[in-house]
C-alpha cells in the first residue's frame, strides 16, 4: 500500500519546517487530537494508540536538512511502514512540503486501513497548513 499526495504549500521556511518535523515530539500538535490516545515521544521517536485501530510507533532513520525526514515503525505495530516527508523550498518563507506513506500489508487489511490512514496522515498536512 502506498499514500502519495500531491505537495501542499506551507508558509514558513524549509528550515523550520524540517526542525519542526525532525523532532517527534511536536507530532502531538499535528496529529489528530481526537484519534490519539497514550501519546509518549521524545525528539526521535514516540508511540500512541490511534483510536480504532491500533498502537504505532515511529522512529527518525534518516534525515537531510531541510530536504527529508525519514521515519520507520518502531515497537508494536501492526505492521512495518515508511514514512517519509519531502520539503522542497519555494522561497524564503514559502515551503512544499508532501509525504509518502509505504506498508507491505495483505490486501484485506489494505481494504480496511487505507481510508482511515490517508485521512489521518493528511490532517497532519492540514494543521502543518493552519498552525505554522
Amino acid at each position: 500500500m502506498k499514500i502519495s499526495p500531491p505537495a501542499e504549500k506551507i508558509t514558513t521556511s524549509d528550515k523550520k519546517l524540517f526542525e519542526l518535523l525532525s523532532d517527534l515530539t511536536n507530532y502531538i500538535n499535528l496529529f489528530p487530537k481526537d484519534k490519539i490516545d497514550n501519546w509518549s515521544a521524545s525528539k526521535e521517536s514516540c508511540t500512541f494508540k490511534i483510536k480504532g485501530l491500533a498502537e504505532v510507533g515511529l522512529k527518525i532513520v534518516a534525515s537531510t536538512p531541510n530536504t527529508i525526514i525519514c521515519i520507520d515503525s518502531h515497537g508494536k505495530t501492526p505492521f512495518k511502514f515508511t514514512l517519509n516527508f519531502y520539503l522542497e523550498k519555494i522561497t524564503d518563507n514559502e515551503t512544499g512540503v508532501s509525504y509518502v506513506f509505504e506498508a507491505n500489508i495483505n490486501p484485506f487489511m489494505k481494504m480496511m486501513a487505507e481510508k482511515p490512514l490517508t485521512q489521518f496522515f493528511n490532517e497532519i498536512i492540514v494543521n502543518l497548513k493552519s498552525k505554522y
